[in-house]
């Protein structure tokens, strides 16, 4: 098993630590990197949810998931603001910190590599993604100054290709577009193309999170508190949401992976691209990094227990 677990892991680690020596020795500029995360964010992570919703099975389960983690991170979202004063000075972005989760950059990447297929994250995904283009960002400007806004919300959404390509996936998928296409003679053909967009998709995201951690040690304290009370907090979400779940719908193994998976994740990258962090930046990023290094650590708890 330990080898089995090696050999998940392993790939991801080495792929962190190219990131970060592309970063330290230069061998990738920032110009290069903003390059690279055009390419993941316009077009293969888009294309990796469409890919994942086109082909997911819907049903009842699936609006069950939905709801339990569109709940779950609107309760860790108001925590977070009675937790504020824990990670002072710096508690202006706490709850942005302890709730939702980075999926499309590393969560499809690490159920990829654990799984074989990335349609089952989507599953849990879902809720995610939709919490964190309305609550979250809703809240996110609150706080950074900005009077809310339905039609700043919905243009964020409709002008995101992301959002654009899980939409579309989600359309087709719900009216069986996607199960008609895999069982139909031209399968290979769109599998085909889509596997060769899609392949590189997990090895540049964890270039590009390698390349981006960065541990400042001044922010010691208060970043040490973000993370352990983001990981009781997921924690616990885990264990309430797989509770109601499970008693609901029968126990699916790989639905309790991809729980997992999510709840193990770091806060969602996007808080400096839709707030204006000021001086809390290194703050973030240092929490973000320390809690990507966490996950990796779970991922390996995690892949033990999927083999177990």
């Amino acid at each position: 098993m330990a080898l089995s677990v090696l050999e998940m892991v392993l790939p991801i680690v080495l792929l962190l630590g190219l990131g970060t020596l592309c970063r330290q020795r230069r061998l990738l500029t920032p110009d290069g990197l903003a390059g690279v995360k055009s390419v993941v964010s316009g077009i293969c992570l888009p294309v990796v949810l469409f890919n994942a919703f086109f082909t997911a099975h819907y049903s009842l389960s699936v609006l069950l998931v939905f709801c339990a983690v569109y709940l779950g991170f609107g309760a860790a979202l108001l925590l977070g603001f009675a937790l504020r004063p824990l990670a002072a000075p710096h508690g202006r972005f706490l709850p942005f910190l302890l709730t939702s989760a980075e999926g499309g950059m590393l969560g499809y990447a690490l159920y990829g590599v654990l799984m074989g297929e990335q349609s089952g994250f989507a599953v849990v995904d879902l809720g995610q993604t939709v919490f964190a283009y309305t609550a979250f960002l809703g809240t996110l400007t609150m706080v950074d100054g900005q009077a809310p806004s339905a039609g700043r919300l919905l243009r964020n959404i409709v002008t995101n290709k992301c959002c654009i390509g899980m939409a579309l996936g989600i359309l087709l998928g719900a009216l069986g577009m996607g199960q008609w296409v895999l069982s139909g003679p031209a399968a290979g053909i769109v599998t085909g193309v889509i596997s060769a967009v899609t392949a590189p998709t997990s090895a540049l995201v964890l270039l590009i999170v390698g390349y981006e951690l960065e541990l400042d040690r001044t922010l010691l304290r208060p970043v040490a508190v973000t993370v352990v009370c983001r990981l009781m907090l997921m924690g616990a979400l885990l264990c309430a949401v797989r509770l109601v779940i499970f008693r609901l719908i029968p126990y699916d193994r790989t639905l309790e992976i991809a729980l997992m998976i999510l709840y193990a994740l770091p806060a969602p990258f996007i808080i400096p691209l839709f707030a204006d962090v000021g001086g809390e930046g290194k703050y973030i990023s240092t929490s973000l990094s320390v809690h990507t290094l966490c996950t990796v650590l779970l991922f390996a708890a995690i892949a033990a227990y999927s083999l177990a």
